[in-house]
């Protein structure tokens, strides 16, 4: 350790989506900062986010009714205080996205505004038709390339972070192209690391979401909260040898409609906004069709929106749908519900601070209860760039000095293991699918335990390959999962136990999960909503 290189810098931002990226580009503002990315830059969660993002901006909407939909949605688990602060500084933050460059679509001169699943108004600003995340990725990936202040650097894997007495130092980070460890050492780290959906085996998110941010955050001693909270988006394409890809909300947000494979529509049997139900609402009820129908998929269908509207309005599902045989004008889409966003993650509170100084989190890898235990559509996008904004406002205020003389031991490294990483990821994959899906049970979640449970001494070694390291991230976050999906004895939102299916009073708090000493005895903690406050 001794040996490694050491980098300094004033802040460092780890993630490259919306939450990383806005904060990075605020931060610049004070001194230096690195943007660290394991994979290239444009790399993220972000970038693949089709629907859009909300805010209250027409005449007939306010950020109160924005804020009721939320807290409806979220299932009686959402912190107030972080929704209000979230609709009431939207509007400001998205004319910042406009300033940096982001163009949202517009009718006349005025935004098209889209209304999604659980929402009372049309309020999704989107762009590209269908390329929301792609344009505020571009956009802001080129606005931190060309920034004086700011370092971005690819292929680089965070192995650790740095802390000594609950204090943030850092991190050690291997330098993919450089071959090489480095030691960053900084005044502040915002970890901004996105999801998890590859712990899951039919998932919308990259390669690149796997819990990284979470499970480092949780070995330096943070506070985890809410992890048995997994939304299942809807609609994934599902076809064989095909990879899985997202169809967006605001599809069925336009008047698409669900139907099983023998062509017939279920959703109003089951809620009476039918498609435009809460996601949770949606997931469900499609799997229930699966499971009754004995079918793998039901369909999609925008047949009735008319040719012109579909590829200009939906122009990157149209083209992607009609590379695989289907002319979505024409066709209907196989779909059916695939991990999608971690509403759980690293406990914060409203300016983003977690419960080791000098480290911050935003973005999805973060958690402050906004969603509740079912994020409304197109929120995602807005918390990254509002808590992003406040973590970067809060590190500038507390004006850390550099501390570089602290006690680091990386310990002795081994050779490659003869562990077959591929085959391992992939079974855990299928038993979090399994297991703690859409529908959960007592024995499966018991059993997949175990399992996880026989797995944990791959923990305790030291492993050199980037594989390897994610193997372990997931390993442990997945770990976190099945022990809260098993404390939470009710229903709520995306979390449903066919043992205890209904919502309970006393079960209207938070999962807060600790490491203590060695990683196994974890501190865990209920609190209530109303422990969250702006003051």
């Amino acid at each position: 350790m001794n040996n490694c290189k050491r980098i300094t810098t004033d802040y460092l931002v780890i993630g490259t989506g919306i939450a990383g990226l806005t904060s990075a580009l605020e931060l610049a503002e004070a001194g230096e900062v690195t943007v660290l990315s394991k994979e290239s830059f444009a790399e993220s969660n972000t970038r693949y986010a089709q629907g859009g993002i909300a805010t209250a901006w027409a005449k007939e909407d306010s950020p109160e009714m924005h804020y009721q939909d939320t807290i409806k949605a979220g299932a009686g688990l959402c912190t107030p205080c972080a929704v209000d602060i979230l609709v009431s500084e939207a509007k400001e933050q998205i004319e910042k996205l406009v300033a940096w460059g982001v163009e949202f679509d517009k009718n006349n001169e005025n935004f098209a505004l889209t209304k999604e699943g659980g929402h009372s108004k049309s309020r999704i600003l989107h762009a590209g038709g269908d390329a929301t995340g792609k344009e505020i990725s571009n956009k802001l990936v080129e606005q931190v390339r060309q920034h004086p202040q700011i370092k971005g650097q690819d292929n680089s894997f965070v192995v650790d972070l740095i802390t000594e007495d609950n204090r943030c130092y850092g991190a050690y980070v291997y330098d993919k192209e450089a071959d090489e460890y480095l030691l960053y050492q900084s005044r502040a780290v915002i970890l901004a690391t996105g999801g998890s959906g590859q712990l899951y085996s039919f998932t919308s998110n990259p390669e690149v979401a796997t819990g990284d941010g979470i499970a480092m955050a949780y070995r330096a001693g943070a506070e985890v909260m809410d992890l048995e909270m997994m939304q299942f988006h809807p609609t994934v394409l599902n076809i064989e040898d095909a990879d899985e890809f997202l169809i967006s909300e605001a599809v069925r947000g336009e008047g698409a409609k669900l139907r099983t494979a023998n062509g017939q529509r279920f959703m109003s049997e089951y809620h009476e906004s039918a498609e435009l139900a809460p996601r949770d609402i949606v997931a469900r009820a499609i799997k229930q069709e699966l499971v009754e129908q004995e079918e793998d998929y039901v369909y999609l269908d925008l047949t009735e929106l008319g040719a012109d509207f579909i590829k200009s309005r939906f122009p990157t599902i149209y083209q992607n749908c009609l590379a695989l045989g289907i002319d979505i004008s024409q066709d209907y889409i196989p779909v059916k519900p695939a991990a999608h966003y971690f509403m759980g993650g690293i406990k914060i509170n409203i300016d983003a601070q977690t419960s080791v100084q000098r480290l911050y989190a935003c973005g999805e890898t973060a958690c402050l209860a906004v969603h509740g235990a079912n994020r409304l559509a197109s929120n995602s996008l807005l918390e990254g760039l509002v808590y992003g904004h406040r973590a970067a406002e809060k590190i500038k205020e507390e004006d850390y000095k550099l501390v570089t003389e602290f006690n680091f031991n990386s310990a002795a490294k081994i050779n490659k293991s003869d562990i077959d990483l591929t085959s391992l990821k992939r079974k855990l994959q299928n038993l979090m699918m399994s297991s703690v899906g859409i529908i959960r049970k007592q024995n499966d979640l018991q059993t997949a335990l175990r399992e996880i449970e026989e797995k944990l001494q791959l923990l305790e070694l030291r492993l050199t390959e980037v594989k390897a390291w994610e193997v372990q991230n997931m390993l442990t976050v997945a770990y976190l999962i099945m022990k809260s999906t098993l404390l939470r004895t009710e229903s709520r939102g995306a979390h449903y136990r066919i043992n205890y299916p209904q919502s309970r009073a006393e079960w209207k708090k938070h999962i807060v999960i600790q490491r203590q000493n060695e990683w196994r005895a974890e501190k865990i903690e209920f609190k209530e909503t109303s422990s969250f406050t702006k003051n």
